[in-house]
């Protein structure tokens, strides 16, 4: 806190007391298909979800892809959809109850396995064909996250979705450039 009691960027960056649940797993066994719901998945250290096609590779920032269920909902309503399968937007966890975008710079454990946040999972042009006429707009915004497997294990439906308490806080050049001027 600085001299006003106004918490810093940073340390508002930090603070995510908040906790998810996963609601869906899928896998997606060949190209060009909708993932298939399974009940669990075995992520496999620095490589992929094992048995996913599209998983990235040894090294990958791309192994791992989640979506709230609440970007769900909303891509939903705009689409005017009833029922909205998490297979066809094509990612491998939905996550209910904690903002994907916070774990930003973070690591994070589902239930026995720890991952950490690589990016922003965008829509690609196969929402068009998936969602109709104006799925990509739609999904723009809330595709996501992708994310780097850094100790495999087994996900299942409604593990835990946390921030890794272990890590050390890092200072970010947010929490110490330009805002930090007004906080």
């Amino acid at each position: 806190m600085n001299r006003n009691n106004i918490p810093s960027i940073q340390t508002l960056t930090d603070t995510l007391p908040q906790e998810g649940e996963v609601m869906w797993l899928g896998l997606r066994y060949e190209r060009k298909i909708d993932l298939t719901e399974v009940p669990e998945v075995v992520a496999l250290t620095e490589s992929k979800l094992k048995g996913d096609h599209h998983s990235g590779k040894k090294g990958s920032k791309r192994q791992v892809t989640l979506i709230q269920q609440e970007h769900l909902n909303a891509v939903a309503s705009y689409m005017k959809i009833q029922d909205l399968s998490p297979s066809i937007v094509r990612r491998n966890i939905v996550t209910q109850g904690i903002n994907l975008l916070a774990l930003k710079g973070k690591t994070f454990w589902i239930g026995e396995v720890l991952l950490k946040y690589t990016g922003e999972c965008h829509p690609c042009s196969r929402m068009e064909e998936n969602l109709g006429p104006g799925g990509y707009n739609a999904m723009r915004g809330h595709g996501g996250i992708t994310a780097k497997i850094i100790q495999g294990g087994i996900i299942r439906i409604h593990d835990v979705l946390k921030i890794n308490e272990s890590e050390p806080n890092k200072k970010s050049p947010a929490g110490q450039g330009f805002w930090s001027k007004f906080f």
